[in-house]
């Protein structure tokens, strides 16, 4: 039974080799790989021998041996069937069941084979545990970032791979890809090699890289025998000296491209390309901070524009941070003093010369000169001790300042006031709180870059800024935390440690983007910023903290930092900045809107633009002055002037001189007292007289409303001008030289000319006592009470001391009558009289009230006297023409007020054109340099041009502003990217 299925079996194989159903190659047993040529048929075809006679055996030494055997059915031949004719079935089904076992064999021999090389390489794999460090942290993290279950889940299970298994009616196609079908397992054991192969060379040190070749498996016991700790401790040495010589040809590198920029923008500079350079990206950026900062005083908007805020501890090292990325010395140095007392605004720029200048100075300084240096410290110290008010230590006033130079990394920092947590004597109390404020003024800006810095020399828990910078940033997404002072830390810290877990920010309850380690000096400010780059770079080549790997090559050093920084800056620039453009956009739509809604007749003007208006208008007010008619400002000075001096003239000149028993010692008296009132009194009062009338009608034009143009928003600061001008402006220091001369000659003169001005100084003269005797009857009129009329009709009455009072007029009137003529004293005889007769009526009365009544009482009958006699001398003039010879009626007092009323016409004349000719023009002047003070004083010009319109008008313009130079911005931003 054995025998006929041998006999079939090789039947069915000569059939497949010499089959002629359409397929012409070599046979499937010669296309099988090596590993499978392992099963050994007792029918396959030799080149060179002939085929041995056929041997039947049990024994199958195929890799397919385990398989059951499938009996072949063949006809018997004693039934009488010809064999021939039915053997086309059988051939059919072992055809079939070989090529089974061919693909089975072969993919179960090629996949064994694959394992048991993989197994022999990975024995021959170090172990690599140690060399975890060399691949960056994110990649063991994939497994917390990616879910392998879910993965694993997509995959499609057995029964759907199932499906893609060959269809055997198909099995001719599928046996002319036999050759795809195996080669996975060939790639698969290549890969596994060649990844070996990779490995092995990662884990070499230096030119001893283990190849994986024919004798990978001796080279593997060499490198056996060599240890964990010194194939560590060769790695790290190699890993830095390779760095360090990449980092030597890095710098030579950048050195070279430095000069060569430099070489190039002085080309630039010096116009030899003939082409206008455009304004630098960071300056066109810098220029929309500064004018949100002037926009933000009146707190008007939400900046949210990037910028790196440089934050610390007082004296951990924050200028010193930020001079090293400026390249430069320029910060004033203290010794554990707070020195910066304002923020700082810094805009690095790369140019051909390294040079720095203010935002509103056009000086430069050469920061290659130290005499230009020591000039800039000072001026910053100046700036800084100017913008602090008084009564405070520190000042919200930001101070701009744009470095530029070559190599510089593009970005605006801000430097702020260390943080403190006491308040030492000689500062202000709020110095602690106001310093918080500014610093989360700073950094609550949510695309604000924070620099925070820390002392390393210091303990961590002395740290007051990581507090500070947690709060305003707990996820870390834009905080670059700096440890300064690490050489001396790693001296005095007892567990470098301890420096690594803050590197790693594991000590800090803060998180940040990166973390850097630099030195910053050694304490010394005479140091240049090339010797302490020498010494930074000298330390972290024999540190122990790189060489034991706490700290990372690209964490050290201020120039890593600077290029950090200035990434971070520019990514978050990019991201935020059309943002802020589309807010600054809504913002002007709601601010145009507005005024229109209320100011739809009104220009857009904002507070310059006002300010001009205001000028034109008061300048135009001065020169209105010039056009005031001589008439005019002649009746204005002479009648203010009489309002003056007229109580002088009547209580100190002509009530004494009228006094007198003839007319010889009242000519006398009146020459004397002209004479001393005028060298001393008159002059000084007609010059405060013109000065005032000046101002009155400076006043009048200034506040004088012009109708329906009137603008009331320009009041405040008219006022304000005037008030400035007024108290600027004095009058000529020899105008009163002149006018003394000028008014003495005019009292001197007695000649009245004609009749009319002889009417015209009685009149003069009848207004002057009627005025004054009205202004003593209401006196009287106090002192005794109302009469019996006012008395019935408003139902008043007098009080105790008005009795007494009137009482006392009643018996001093008496006393007059008795004496027409009495002098105007009373004698003490005659007080002692009155009192005595008062007090027989009941009245007890004091001789001071007796006096004091006695002036009033006299007062009034003398000026009623006197306007009779003025009354008698109308017709006059003719004997005053012979000098009143013949005559008893003397009218010496109207030549007294004609006097008086010629030296205030001639007074009012020289007053006038002194006015015109000199004293408008100057205070002309002095309304132009007042204007042009308050126009560079801006705090002045908010002060006086404020309200809503003013603030809307303002608001609109900066928005304006800040929306075109954000919209070049831009556009200069993608044309560079």
């Amino acid at each position: 039974m054995w025998r006929t299925r041998a006999a079939a079996a090789c039947v069915i194989c000569r059939s497949l080799a010499n089959s002629s159903c359409g397929i012409k190659r070599k046979s499937l047993l010669q296309n099988l790989h090596l590993v499978s040529r392992s099963i050994h048929h007792p029918c396959y075809p030799s080149a060179k021998f002939q085929r041995p006679p056929l041997r039947i055996s049990i024994q199958q030494l195929s890799s397919l041996n385990r398989l059951p055997l499938h009996k072949t059915k063949l006809l018997n031949v004693k039934h009488g069937y010809q064999s021939h004719r039915n053997f086309w079935l059988a051939r059919l089904a072992s055809r079939l069941l070989r090529v089974r076992y061919l693909i089975l064999g072969s993919a179960v021999g090629g996949g064994y084979t694959a394992k048991k090389t993989y197994e022999q390489w990975k024995d021959m794999i170090p172990d690599l545990e140690d060399y975890k460090w060399i691949v960056p942290d994110f990649i063991w993290e994939l497994d917390e970032l990616v879910d392998i279950e879910k993965l694993l889940k997509a995959l499609p299970d057995a029964d759907d791979l199932a499906k893609l298994m060959p269809d055997f009616e198909k099995i001719g196609e599928s046996l002319a890809s036999l050759k795809g079908f195996l080669s996975p397992g060939y790639n698969l054991v290549s890969e596994v090699i060649g990844a070996s192969d990779l490995l092995l060379l990662l884990g070499s040190p230096g030119e001893t890289a283990f190849r994986a070749t024919d004798q990978g498996y001796d080279n593997d016991k060499q490198f056996k025998k060599v240890s964990d700790k010194e194939k560590i401790d060769q790695l790290q040495e190699e890993l830095l000296r390779t760095q360090l010589k990449y980092q030597r040809m890095l710098e030579r590198l950048e050195k070279e491209n430095k000069e060569l920029r430099k070489l190039v923008l002085q080309r630039d500079d010096k116009g030899i390309h003939q082409r206008k350079l455009k304004k630098s990206l960071i300056d066109m950026y810098s220029e929309v901070l500064d004018i949100l900062s002037d926009y933000d005083a009146s707190y008007n908007t939400q900046d949210h524009l990037p910028r790196v805020v440089v934050v610390g501890d007082q004296s951990a090292g924050k200028t010193s941070v930020l001079e090293m990325i400026a390249q430069a010395r320029i910060f004033p140095r203290g010794s554990g003093e707070m020195m910066t007392r304002s923020p700082v605004k810094v805009t690095l720029s790369e140019g051909p010369h390294h040079v720095a200048l203010f935002k509103d100075s056009s000086r430069e300084f050469d920061l290659t000169k130290e005499e230009d240096l020591a000039a800039l410290r000072n001026e910053i110290e100046i700036r800084m001790r100017n913008s602090v008010k008084e009564g405070c230590t520190v000042s919200t006033e930001t101070i701009s300042l744009s470095v530029k130079g070559p190599g510089l990394q593009r970005m605006v920092l801000v430097d702020l006031p260390g943080v403190i947590s006491t308040v030492t004597s000689g500062m202000a109390p709020d110095t602690k709180e106001t310093i918080f404020s500014i610093s989360k003024a700073y950094m609550q800006n949510p695309n604000a870059i924070i620099l925070c810095i820390q002392d390393g020399s210091v303990d961590a828990e002395r740290s007051i800024v990581t507090d500070l910078v947690s709060q305003m940033d707990p996820q870390g997404k834009r905080t670059i935390f700096v440890l300064t002072k690490v050489d001396l830390a790693e001296k005095n810290v007892a567990s470098p440690n301890r420096i690594q877990q803050i590197i790693e920010g594991k000590l800090f309850p803060m998180k940040a983007l990166g973390y850097f380690a630099v030195v910053t000096g050694k304490g010394n400010s005479s140091e240049s910023i090339e010797s302490i780059k020498e010494y930074e770079e000298e330390f972290f080549q024999n540190s122990k903290l790189l060489k034991t790997s706490m700290l990372k090559a690209h964490q050290v050093t201020t120039k890593n930092l600077s290029l950090a920084v200035s990434d971070c800056f520019w990514k978050m620039v990019r991201e935020s900045v059309e943002q802020q453009a589309d807010a600054f956009k809504a913002t002007r739509f709601n601010l145009e809107t507005e005024w229109k809604n209320n100011y739809p007749r009104l220009r857009e003007l904002d507070r310059n633009e006002l300010f001009e208006k205001a000028k034109n208008e008061i300048l135009d007010e001065v020169i209105s002055l010039t056009q005031v008619t001589p008439k005019h400002w002649e009746e204005m000075l002479e009648k203010t002037l009489w309002e003056r001096v007229s109580t002088h003239v009547i209580e100190n000149i002509y009530l004494p001189a009228a006094q007198t028993a003839n007319s010889g010692t009242f000519n006398t008296t009146v020459d004397i007292k002209l004479k001393q009132w005028t060298d001393k009194q008159l002059p000084n009062k007609a010059v405060e007289v013109a000065w005032e009338t000046l101002q009155e009608e400076f006043s009048r034009f200034m506040t004088e409303k012009k109708g329906k143009e009137h603008d009331d928003i320009f009041d405040k600061l008219k006022q304000a001008v005037k008030e400035e001008t007024i108290k600027r402006h004095k009058w000529n220091e020899r105008a009163e030289d002149s006018l003394r001369v000028i008014q003495h000659n005019a009292l001197e003169d007695r000649s009245i000319s004609d009749k009319q001005q002889w009417d015209a100084a009685i009149h003069f003269m009848e207004e002057t006592l009627q005025s004054r005797l009205k202004d003593t009857e209401s006196v009287i009129e106090d002192m005794v009470g109302p009469d019996w009329k006012k008395r019935w009709l408003h139902w008043v009455g007098r009080t105790k001391e008005q009795n007494i009072r009137n009482e006392t007029k009643n018996e001093l009137e008496k006393l007059i009558k008795c004496n027409e003529d009495h002098p105007a004293y009373l004698a003490n005889d005659e007080v002692t009289t009155v009192r005595k007769n008062l007090e027989a009526r009941g009245v007890a009365v004091d001789p001071c009230l007796i006096k004091d009544t006695w002036h009033q009482i006299y007062r009034r009958y003398f000026l009623k006297s006197a306007l009779s006699h003025c009354n008698l001398c109308r017709r006059g003039f003719y004997y005053y023409q012979r000098h009143f010879v013949d005559s008893e009626l003397e009218c010496n007092d109207i030549v007294l007020f004609w006097r008086i009323q010629r030296m205030l016409a001639i007074t009012a004349n020289t007053l006038r054109q002194q006015l015109t000719n000199t004293e408008v023009r100057r205070l002309e002047k002095n309304v132009k340099e007042v204007l042009e003070d308050f126009a560079e004083d801006n705090e002045k010009k908010v002060m006086l041009l404020t309200g809503k319109r003013v603030q809307l008008a303002e608001d609109l313009k900066k928005v304006r502003e800040i929306q075109e130079k954000l919209e070049a911005f831009i556009e200069a931003l993608h044309q560079e990217k």
